[in-house]
């Protein structure tokens, strides 16, 4: 099982806006020069994750995308299921359709159980666990090209002390 592009980018790029909208609504050629990721695929996921409300967009100068709700309120499982991102380990891809001529595989119950191990865990991590973390904050450190102010809730967490 692998997660494919459209997954991790959508998960970056949310991470970004997550970590840079204290200052307002986040463009998506920002997100392109910090994520190294084309800004027209930008666009396409932006389409979904915006149907998928979980981002909101501001038109006209300054403006850009904002997160829907909090942090704390979106998943890491949602956005992988609002790009329309499978990460399912059987081929049956249904627990009514079986693989093998209509009935079950030999391991289908083995695939089914990680299915939901993989989808607890992603529902179970949100934004918000993510932009606290302090691996997360060092590459933050490092993309900036010019010293962030983080929002109040990160500024006692120090990325040089660790």
């Amino acid at each position: 099982m692998k997660i494919s592009a459209k997954g991790r980018y959508a998960v970056t790029a949310m991470f970004d806006v997550a970590i840079h909208e204290y200052s307002g609504p986040v463009p998506l050629t920002a997100i392109a020069d910090r994520q190294d990721i084309s800004l027209s695929y930008l666009e396409q996921l932006f389409n979904k994750l915006r149907r998928a409300e979980l981002v909101k967009s501001v038109r006209g100068p300054g403006g850009g995308y904002l997160l829907n709700k909090t942090k704390d309120e979106i998943t890491i499982g949602e956005i992988i299921l609002a790009v329309n991102e499978n990460i399912d380990t059987t081929k049956c891809h249904n627990d009514d359709i079986g693989c093998q001529d209509g009935k079950r595989c030999l391991t289908h119950t083995i695939w089914h159980q990680l299915n939901h191990q993989i989808s607890d865990f992603l529902n179970a991590i949100t934004l918000g666990n993510m932009v606290e973390n302090q691996e997360v904050l060092k590459v933050i450190e490092r993309q900036a090209k010019k010293p962030i102010e983080l929002p109040g809730e990160l500024k006692n967490i120090s990325v040089k002390s660790i």
